[in-house]
């Protein structure tokens, strides 16, 4: 079985979903006052971030945590709601390319997979016309049908994403070498070596130098 790994933020979708989700509950005509919540929690790591004494993995699964604090009491049905207002904003920034590239895959009868650091209810929603086998992302747990903000989240990210499609995989005969993966990050490096052919789209600085010395894809 051959694979086509997919990365979200910067390849599927050519812009930033965080930035979208912030926005998005700024301007919130009944939720944004919870924003104030979400801007204190995060701005601690992010400054150490910026001031390069925390560590920016840490500073994102700190960052997705906060935004979930922020929408403590909602049910799952309105925060299922709440990410397909954020998923209608998305559509008309998919990547064209990049999703012409997903389809053929599938009409390749190529096994085609969503593996993301953004929330899973937003991704499903943003991809529901989208003909993908298999999503991984970050979970959102819940108790009694409402969110359980206090439980910590596992942010999909790194080496924790060959670790995810390792264990989706899992007993399936892969033909690695003739499979594909999409990535515009160096933190992407990981996945995309799994593959025979791995693709660069839009790549970052590092991405793209490591791209061009191996003589890989590149989307631009």
């Amino acid at each position: 079985m051959r694979v086509a790994i997919f990365d979200f933020d910067g390849t599927l979708y050519s812009k930033e979903t965080f930035q979208l989700m912030m926005a998005h509950l700024k301007n919130h005509p009944e939720h944004s006052l919870r924003y104030r919540r979400f801007y204190r929690a995060i701005m601690p790591p992010y400054l150490g971030h910026k001031l390069k004494i925390y560590p920016e993995a840490k500073m994102r699964a700190r960052s997705v945590q906060a935004y979930l604090m922020a929408l403590e009491t909602f049910s799952r049905t309105e925060l299922e709601q709440f990410f397909a207002e954020i998923a209608d904003k998305m559509h008309d920034d998919m990547n064209s390319r990049v999703v012409e590239r997903l389809r053929q895959h599938v009409a390749d009868n190529v096994y085609v997979m969503l593996v993301s650091g953004a929330f899973m209810p937003l991704l499903h929603a943003v991809t529901e016309k989208l003909p993908i086998e298999k999503i991984i992302g970050t979970e959102i747990h819940y108790k009694n049908g409402i969110l359980d903000h206090r439980t910590p989240v596992t942010h999909i990210q790194g080496s924790l994403k060959t670790e995810k499609i390792q264990e989706a995989l899992n007993g399936q005969q892969i033909d690695w070498s003739n499979s594909f993966a999409y990535g515009d990050s160096f933190s992407d490096l990981p996945v995309l070596e799994l593959v025979g052919n791995p693709v660069a789209v839009h790549p970052e600085l590092r991405l793209r130098n490591v791209a061009e010395k191996r003589d890989w894809e590149i989307i631009q």
